[in-house]
Order: structure tokens, then C-alpha cells, then sequence
């Protein structure tokens, strides 16, 4: 992939889980740390290590610590620990908590690139409105999200469909989408 071709736009990763997306964004980062731009990158890492699915961008690139990187000090798989609905909402609104902690972080302090990890987790109890009100803070966006069948039995919670329709408005401002 020509990465020279993602700057100054909006990005978007798509696909199903095991697929590639962390690591495709985690290439991108290391062009963006070839080009000397590792000053100006904040990557806000979502993603759940739960029984092989899902990885942070730090199990690709250790050196991700040097740089600004947010991650949760806990990341949970709503669909695959919930038990029942009520279990699957508590951990979407535990995430949706420390999530919403970095992207605020992020606002105060905005760099010009914004790399973001799982943007799918936030959306499962967040506004998607709060992600597009950072794409005006930053130059270069581009954001992994899961999209596809192996998660769909969100055991009648309704987080799939707001997973579904929150990264549906996303799509809709970004520039560039890439589906693997």
C-alpha cells in the first residue's frame, strides 16, 4: 500500500476479525515514524486481546511505549465474556468509560495524526458524533474496525446494531476505506 497516498486524509480499516486491520495501521505507523512524524502521532489503542481475537498495536511494535499512545489499562470483548444482554451493555459501558477518558485526552491536546486502534469498541455504547468531532482536530485519521459476521450474536444487547450504524455515519467523512 502506497502510504504517502493516507496523509492529510481520513481512513478508514475494515474488516473481520483476524484479518490484518491492527497490523495494517501499525505499517502505517511506521512510515509515519520513517518520515520523522512521530511527534505528531497519538494512537488511542481499543483493541481487546481476548483468546486470539483482537491485538494492540503494541504487540506489533513494542516501541509504540516511546511515542503518545493511550490504551486502557483494560480493554473487554462485550460480546464474547457478556453471558446475556445485561452482561454484554455493562462491558460496552466499562470501555465506553475509559475510552471516552482518552479521546477526551486527545482533545485537550490534539496532534496532527490520530491513529486509532478498535474505533468498533467505542461505538458499542458511544456517540459517534464524538469520533467525528475529533477529525477536525487532526491533519491525517486513520482507525481500525471490525466489520463482519463472526461477532454477531451480541446475545440481544444491541450493540452489534449500534456497532453497525455508528460506524455506517463514520464511513460516511472518511476519504479513503479500506476493506480487507
Amino acid at each position: 500500500m502506497n502510504f504517502d497516498k493516507l496523509l492529510s486524509r481520513r481512513v478508514l480499516i475494515c474488516g473481520e476479525v483476524g484479518v490484518g486491520k491492527t497490523k495494517l495501521l501499525t505499517s502505517f505507523l511506521k512510515f509515519l515514524i520513517d518520515r520523522g512524524l512521530e511527534g505528531d502521532v497519538t494512537i488511542i489503542d481499543l483493541a481487546p486481546e481476548y483468546g486470539g481475537i483482537g491485538r494492540s498495536v503494541e504487540s506489533y511494535y513494542p516501541g509504540v511505549r516511546g511515542l503518545r499512545y493511550m490504551r486502557p489499562s483494560k480493554v473487554y470483548p462485550p460480546r464474547l465474556l457478556g453471558k446475556d444482554a445485561h452482561e454484554v451493555l455493562h462491558y460496552a459501558e466499562m470501555n465506553l468509560m475509559e475510552a471516552r477518558r482518552l479521546l477526551d485526552n486527545y482533545a485537550r491536546n490534539p496532534t496532527r495524526i490520530l491513529l486509532v486502534n478498535d474505533l468498533t469498541i467505542y461505538l458499542h455504547a458511544g456517540d459517534p458524533d464524538d469520533i467525528l468531532r475529533l477529525l477536525d482536530l487532526c491533519e491525517t485519521f486513520a482507525a481500525t474496525a471490525y466489520e463482519g459476521m463472526a461477532l454477531e450474536d451480541d446475545k440481544g444487547s444491541g450493540v452489534t446494531a449500534r456497532e453497525k450504524h455508528g460506524l455506517s455515519k463514520i464511513k460516511e467523512h472518511m476519504d479513503i476505506i479500506v476493506n480487507l
